[in-house]
Formats: C-alpha cells, structure tokens, sequence
C-alpha cells in the first residue's frame, strides 16, 4: 500500500482509471503507475519531494507526455507538472522570456514574437512540447543544425531538488555538489563527437563550461524537477527561402548533405520513401520515383540572399538531383514543410496490425557517415523483416527511424529486438550517438556503457548519488535499473497491460493527432 501524503500535498490519485490514464506517452511503452500527482504549486511540489524521500516513494516527472523514449512512464508515482506551472513573460530589451516548466514552446514563441523575437530550437512536438520537458532532454528539432540544442539557450532554471529545497540555477553561476576531477577530465574526450547528443548526463559540456547549468539539462528529471525556464531569445530572421531536393538514391547524401551544411542552411530535413509514401496516403503530394527528399531551408538578412542561396544550393547539386522544387518566400516555404508535417501523423494512422515503434528513434552519427548509417539501417531492416520509415535532420547526422512491424506476424517481437541490436552495433561502430535530441528515457539507459564505457558510466552514476542520494527521482533513467529490458512493456501486443478498452482508445486517439496537451485525467472520466 502507497503511503499517505500530508494535507497541504496534491491529491494522491490511485484508482485504476487514473493510473491506466498516465500508463501511456509517445513512444513504445504502456506502464501502469503506482499513483498519480498534479501539483500546482511549488509548495505543493515540495511537500510532495519531501514525502517521497521520507517514504522511499519513487516519482516519475512528467509534462505533456509526448517525449519518446520512456521517461514519462514508470511504476512509481507520475508528477504531472503539466498544469500548474505555466505562463510566459518576454523581456524584449534583454532578449529574454521567463517561462513556467508547463509552458509550451508554441507559448513562448507567440509571446515573443510581437517583440520580433523566437525561441530558435523549434522541437516537431513544438504546439504541446513543454519548457520542463524541452530542458530535461535538450531538446532540439529541425532548425537545430543552425541553432543547436536549448542547451545554449537556456539562461537559469528554477527547480525543486531531491531534498525539497527550491533554488535557481544560473548560467555562470559556478558547480554545485558535485565536481570533475583532474584526473578524469580526460574522460569527457570519450563523447561521442556528433553534432548532436541527449545521451548520459552533459559532462562534456560541463568541463567546458563549469556552470553547474549544464548538469540539469538533458537529465530527465533525475536530479531535480524544473519549474521555470529562463531563455535567451533570437531575433526572427528578416527573409527566409528554401529548396525541396529529390534524389534517385540515398548514396547520394554522403556528398549532398555535408555540401549544403557549408552553405548554413537553418534545416535540413529528410524524408525518405517509406515515409513519402505514407505521406502520399495521408493525401501530401508526393514527386514519384524518389528514394528520399531533402527539405532544405535558408534564413538570411534580404530576400535577394536568401534566394541567391537557394540558386547555388540548386545549381551546385543539380547532377544529382531528380527533384527540385523552390520557395522564395514564406508562403512557399509553408507549402514545401507541408510534406514534412504530414509525416508523424501518417504513421500514426497505420492499420491497427502494423504499429509504429519508435524502438531505434534517435540515433545521431557524425555528419560525414550519415550515408553510411542509412544504409546499415535499411540492411538491418531487410534481414529483419521489419519495414522501417526514415526521416529527420539530415543537417545534423541526425534521424528518426520508425520500425513498422505487423504484429499478427509470430516472431515480430524477437525481430525488434534483433533490429535494436543490430542498430546499436552499428552506431557504435559509426562513432554515433544513441539518442540525439529525445533522451535515454527507460528505453536506452543500459546502452549508454557500450557508447561511453564503465569509467564515464562510473562517473555518471556519481553525479546521480550527489544530487538524489535516495534514488528516488525517475530511477532506472540515464542509469539502468537492474533489470533494465528495454522491449518490456510495450503498449502494443497480447502482453500489453490491460487497461480500461475507452481509455486505450483515446490514448490511440491522442497518438494519432499528437494532442499530448490534452489533461490526461480528462481520460479517466468515466464514459
């Protein structure tokens, strides 16, 4: 039996509805929670920490949901930060908004932009990605080849440590409890060198910059929970145009890409022809006879640069190219991300035997083996029998890649699994990354010693005991639990747990049209 929480706590939720309610986010997982908390508060957040560590009780941060890899799930108790902590303030002078953790990105960018100002790192999820979630897992999207992660973006965080205390941690503001010592500084040199990276805790970034800052992001929530983000802000860039670049075959990416990251394009995005097709179905207007298209995007100070740009972006490829469409001005380029938005709710919309899986989502390599990498994926999923859907930030080495499999076929969980392997080996030996932008999550945590190896994973368990030394907050995230099984619990299949068939369908639902912002206990109403 859950211990009671104390009168001024939130309401601990523990009815079946409720639990089976918060047992989904995106990604692959359905796991059932112990209870369920909506704080509103900072004071009601800390009464419900400092219960935790008193009772031992684990607590599971979460925002809207829509992050991937598993850290929003859990057996121990959700902490729905998702609706008390919200509004935006912009201060225009010092490019600066201060937003609550429960704050959107959408949020922040229409609050500044009367100022004619942007948060540049623009997540997909962008309409329901909360400012918590953005910074638990250095979030990033497809401007990011420009503008990096919200790493450097992020001015100071307000959080509500494992201890309960509240503080604000600034951007220069120095080391906290923990430090890296001389003698493993050299350690850091083992990280992956992409251009991209959410994997492990940021003690790369931490050598470099000594702010205790860098910690925090990309921690997901296991050393604190954020309550408020202060960002820096960009101006929105005067004029803006762009190319969509069609290509018979995927080799030619290992010359196309690293060629048009010279020209400091803000996107680059990829589609290749399993998830154009989808997109096809879904009612997009799709070139045919194209392994993959590039959609490619250039900000510059006047029209007349941005679309000198595109002209030697189309000239400089057009033996290569079977496609080009241009844009030269904003409505084009709505017309010509049209496809690119289309493509998560496509496969969304698979038939109810063939799943969408995001089981090897995330990997990022350096930018000179993305080639390389597309087509040790593509042979994987051929001697697995899994289709696979790839897209993503071709600028960045970056992409996503959605296993498809139909799960009325016997054997399909152990090709997953043989999938998942197969692409871990092979971003290992490509120098890559696990997870570039969405985090280790549950999903990848017992990884992360083959790509960093036993003295870097010491290390990080060290930065974990020095800010949550009772372990209770989203154990079994960055740092595998001992029985870490990362196919475990799967939200799809006979073995998926059972939960209440109207709540299981609304959740469907909110896959299928990304409304993660919906109050997740709105589902636990009864019908």
């Amino acid at each position: 039996m859950i211990p009671r929480l104390t009168s001024q706590a939130p309401t601990l939720l523990t009815d079946s509805r409720a639990r089976a309610a918060y047992a989904e986010g995106a990604g692959i997982y359905r796991t059932i929670p112990q209870a369920v908390a909506v704080p509103k508060s900072v004071a009601e957040l800390q009464v419900l920490v400092r219960w935790a560590a008193e009772t031992k009780t684990t607590l599971i941060p979460r925002g809207a949901g829509s992050g991937m890899p598993g850290g929003n799930v859990g057996r121990g108790v959700i902490a729905d930060l998702s609706q008390g902590f919200g509004g935006v303030a912009v201060d225009p002078a010092r490019r600066i908004a201060r937003a609550g953790a429960s704050a959107t990105w959408a949020q922040v960018t229409d609050t500044a932009r009367p100022y004619g100002l942007r948060l540049p790192p623009d997540p997909s999820s962008g309409a329901v990605a909360t400012c918590g979630g953005m910074v638990a897992t250095n979030a990033a999207g497809p401007r990011s080849v420009r503008f990096g992660s919200v790493r450097r973006w992020v001015e100071a965080l307000d959080i509500v440590a494992a201890n309960s205390a509240t503080r604000t941690v600034r951007r220069e503001g120095g080391a906290g409890p923990w430090h890296l010592a001389s003698d493993t500084r050299h350690l850091v040199s083992r990280f992956p060198q992409t251009r991209k990276n959410s994997s492990g805790y940021a003690l790369d970034a931490f050598a470099e910059s000594g702010d205790e800052l860098d910690l925090f992001i990309g921690s997901e929530g296991t050393l604190a929970l954020v309550t408020a983000v202060e960002w820096r802000l960009d101006a929105i860039p005067p004029d803006q145009a762009g190319v969509a670049l069609g290509f018979a075959s995927l080799d030619a990416l290992g010359e196309v890409v690293p060629y048009l990251v010279a020209l400091n394009p803000s996107a680059v995005e990829l589609l290749d022809r399993t998830l154009l097709s989808f997109v096809e179905q879904a009612g997009g207007v799709v070139p045919s006879g194209l392994a993959c298209l590039l959609l490619v995007e250039f900000e510059r100070e006047t029209a007349a640069a941005a679309r000198g740009v595109v002209s030697d972006a189309v000239r400089g490829l057009k033996p290569l190219t079977t496609h080009v469409e241009t844009a030269l001005d904003r409505a084009g380029l709505e017309r010509l991300w049209g496809v690119r938005k289309l493509a998560s709710p496509a496969l969304a919309r698979l038939p109810v035997t063939q799943r969408s899986l995001q089981v090897i989502e995330d990997g990022c390599v350096p930018l000179e083996r993305l080639a390389e990498y597309i087509a040790g994926i593509r042979r994987a999923s051929d001697h697995r029998g899994v289709p696979v859907a790839i897209f993503g930030h071709a600028g960045d080495g970056h992409v996503h890649v959605n296993a498809l499999p139909d799960t009325t076929c016997p054997g399909w969980r152990e090709a997953l699994a043989g999938l998942y392997e197969d692409v871990t080996g092979l971003l290992v030996q490509l120098g890559g990354t696990p997870s570039g932008e969405h985090g280790d999550g549950r999903l990848r945590a017992g990884l992360l010693e083959r790509f960093f190896g036993p003295e870097v994973m010491a290390l990080f368990r060290d930065v974990k005991r020095a800010y949550d030394p009772l372990g209770i907050l989203n154990p079994g995230v960055i740092i595998p639990a001992a029985d870490w099984a990362p196919l475990a619990d799967l939200k799809v299949g006979p073995d998926a747990a059972p939960i209440p068939d109207d709540i299981a369908r609304r959740l469907r639902d909110i896959e299928r049209s990304a409304a993660w912002a919906i109050p997740k206990l709105e589902l636990a109403r009864e019908p």
